[in-house]
């Protein structure tokens, strides 16, 4: 499989809900459009800011068929399809795939704390059951395990695992992820608030909370620091700031949703 270039910025889409619970079909492609206008990259759904977690298949199924007609393949989408459960995380790929996403998002199995070779063979098993790109995820804070580093260099030799979402805040383990992975590999933060540090330790792009809300504005950061201009990607981030904190108030997704509906969205 040729990798495909996953880089710049990702939004990890949030997942609106109508006041009965029911997915707000509407307000998702309103969403969708405004990221793409926005200028984002790719397209996250069902992710941890998207309540993956807590969709039942056939709501993941069919945000993910929203979110990829309503792209209308304008930006890759990369659906969270991730689980504790290796069956489930191969059930759930499975099921992306045929909904027509471009890649899938797998989190590092959470609950059960496997060994560093459980990490190996559960993602190994992943990608050897669909041909389609994976960008393993890897987020201690939620999962409560860490996919070190030699793990994840391990996995980037596996043809379809394309990426990793770093998200262990841990810039020592992602520089070494950079510095031994192959060129086509890709490195994209986990944290916004770290985005600008990683692409200038040679890392990729970022999968992006903010962007929800000022999808051009990241977006415009992530690119002038993948073309160099530290000195406007920095301004750009230091203005982002404060409402990447408040972001995280409350647990994630409460702030930016709350957010978002205050924008009308």
């Amino acid at each position: 499989m040729t990798r495909k270039p996953f880089q710049g910025t990702g939004t990890a889409l949030i997942t609106p809900f109508k006041p009965d619970g029911s997915i707000d079909e509407k307000a998702l492609r309103l969403l969708v459009d405004f990221q793409i206008e926005g200028g984002v990259d790719m397209l996250l759904p069902c992710g941890t800011t998207g309540e993956g977690a807590t969709l039942d298949a056939d709501e993941t199924d069919r945000v993910v068929e929203i979110v990829v007609e309503q792209s209308k393949r304008r930006v890759p989408v990369i659906a969270g399809a991730g689980s504790n459960s290796t069956a489930k995380a191969i059930q759930g790929t499975r099921r992306a795939k045929k909904a027509g996403a471009d890649g899938v998002l797998s989190v590092g199995p959470y609950y059960n704390k496997p060994t560093q070779q459980g990490y190996y063979e559960h993602f190994k098993a992943i990608a050897e059951s669909e041909d389609i790109p994976i960008i393993v995820y890897n987020v201690p804070g939620r999962t409560s395990g860490n996919i070190e580093a030699k793990t994840m260099l391990r996995l980037a030799e596996i043809p379809n695992i394309v990426a990793v979402k770093e998200a262990s805040g841990n810039l020592g383990q992602i520089m070494d992820i950079i510095r031994e992975s192959p060129r086509d590999f890709r490195i994209l933060s986990g944290d916004d608030a770290m985005a600008l540090a990683v692409i200038a330790l040679g890392g990729h792009g970022v999968v992006s909370v903010v962007s929800n809300e000022a999808p051009g504005m990241m977006s415009t950061l992530v690119h002038a620091a993948l073309e160099g201009n530290f000195i406007k990607a920095r301004e750009l981030h230091y203005k982002l700031l404060p409402l990447m904190n408040a972001n995280f108030i409350e647990s994630n997704p409460i702030p930016v949703k709350a957010a978002l509906a205050m924008m009308g969205l």
